[in-house]
């Protein structure tokens, strides 16, 4: 199958579709998380009352980088040619759904996107976790194998990979994961040449 023939996309946000303005070292230095570990995870195992105050507290951190987002090279003209095609498009992020719909405001693609098509770490389990990409498959109708995960982390990847779609990581120049990559692009400008390949 090439890249051109699938017709239901799932875009990762932050560093995909948008220039990465997160600084992941600083927020787990702010909210007193160990380097090593993955924040929403950590988030999540600790005490209610300790955990609800730091994911406010992420949130409002996140709510500032959102208003401020960049799309990232190629990242407009590409959605722009898949929504012009009729392709389907949709988000899984594991930043929060609001936040996710500011962004697309702010870099002027959120008419490309269906509201129920946008994800976030409330409507499904974070990436890696393949529940946000299964959860699209059924709204849509599509076998995971006719869908394509895009992102720019191992996450990404490993999440297309436990849910049976194909895998585009993009923006990175070299290709750390070529055993979960079924299609590398250096930005989205050259995966939109890969299109028409």
């Amino acid at each position: 199958m090439s890249l051109a023939q699938v017709r239901h996309w799932v875009f990762d946000m932050d560093g995909t579709l948008t220039v990465a303005v997160h600084d992941f070292a600083a927020i787990r230095q702010a909210l007193a998380i160990p380097p090593e570990h993955d924040i929403l995870t950590h988030l999540a195992a600790l005490p209610a009352a300790e955990a609800a105050a730091k994911h406010a507290w992420l949130l409002e951190h996140e709510r500032d980088l959102a208003l401020g987002s960049q799309p990232a090279p190629g990242a407009v003209e590409l959605v722009r040619e898949l929504a012009g095609r009729g392709y389907r498009l949709g988000i899984l992020t594991r930043n929060a759904r609001e936040l996710a719909h500011i962004t697309l405001q702010a870099i002027g693609l959120a008419d490309c996107f269906a509201v129920e098509d946008v994800l976030g770490r409330d409507d499904a389990p974070p990436k890696p976790d393949p529940g946000g990409l299964l959860k699209l498959a059924q709204a849509w109708d599509v076998a995971p194998g006719n869908m394509v995960m895009v992102g720019d982390y191992r996450f990404d990847l490993d999440c297309g990979r436990a849910a049976g779609t194909r895998t585009v990581l993009v923006n990175l120049p070299d290709n750390p994961w070529p055993e979960l990559t079924d299609w590398h692009a250096v930005d989205c400008l050259a995966l939109r040449n890969l299109l028409a390949a």
